[in-house]
């Protein structure tokens, strides 16, 4: 991933075992680009005018799943797939902003006190302070393996990926509820084929969920248990092919990322 690999930069080279406690001290350094392309994406009154027309303009609706403006910011930021999943995150700060953005556009502002600035961020979407950061990281050390905390040692980008295949693959399956009728052919073919396609984003989802278990600290015996096969199986099939990343570049780092 660009940010891991980034990071190891900042650390002269290879941040080794230490790579955790420079993932916190070297945060800003890392993001620093992307956070620069999102500061200029939204701050572009191009962008702003695109967030007003997914909003349906002078016929309000609600904000599209397919929405341009999310689309055009992963893209910007050079991550394609990050668009759907923004504009999918209702409780995300992104969408907090489009919305300020929209109802200023719409002169609909909220009563005396109404957090309506686009630029107000809620307190449980700012960054956590270094300093708790490094607090959290000293509890982790004193109980290593299962006792690490999740959202601590899997970076955001592989949380966020697995996160995506999960929705698409509910997604897919929710569209074959409806699908028992007509010719046995086509609608073998139609089963067999959605099923088929959840079938592969489960088993990319559980993969990258083993992967991040085991580089996170739990040992692979203890995450081969819980998916029901031998260590050494799990071994092969994580190390086979390479988990590949957002931006297609495999990971030579931990088991397989």
């Amino acid at each position: 991933m660009i940010w891991p690999r980034r990071l190891h930069q900042v650390a002269g080279g290879d941040a080794g075992s230490e790579f955790e406690w420079w993932r916190i001290v070297g945060r800003d350094a890392v993001v620093f680009p992307e956070v620069v392309a999102v500061a200029e994406a939204l701050l572009d009154p191009g962008m702003v005018e695109l967030v007003w027309v997914d909003s349906g303009a002078g016929r309000p609706r609600a904000l599209p799943a397919d929405g341009v403006f999310c689309r055009r910011l992963g893209e910007r930021v050079g991550r394609g797939w990050l668009g759907p999943l923004a504009a999918t995150d209702h409780g995300g700060p992104l969408i907090a902003w489009m919305g300020g953005v929209i109802r200023r556009r719409r002169g609909a502002g909220g009563p005396p006190g109404y957090a309506d600035d686009p630029w107000w961020v809620r307190q449980e979407h700012q960054p956590v302070p270094m300093a708790g950061q490094l607090r959290v990281l000293g509890k982790e050390k004193r109980a290593p393996g299962s006792g690490t905390m999740w959202r601590a040692v899997v970076p955001p980008e592989q949380r966020a990926r697995i996160g995506s295949l999960i929705d698409s693959a509910e997604e897919q399956l929710l569209q074959l509820r409806g699908v028992q009728s007509g010719p046995t052919a086509e609608v073998a073919r139609q089963l067999l084929h959605g099923l088929g396609h959840s079938a592969g984003l489960i088993e990319a989802a559980w993969k990258r969920t083993a992967v991040a278990a085991v580089n996170g600290g739990v040992p692979l015996e203890e995450v081969a248990r819980w998916v029901d096969m031998p260590a050494e199986v799990l071994r092969s099939m994580l190390t086979a092919g390479g988990q590949e990343d957002s931006g297609g570049e495999r990971r030579g780092r931990g088991v397989g990322c």
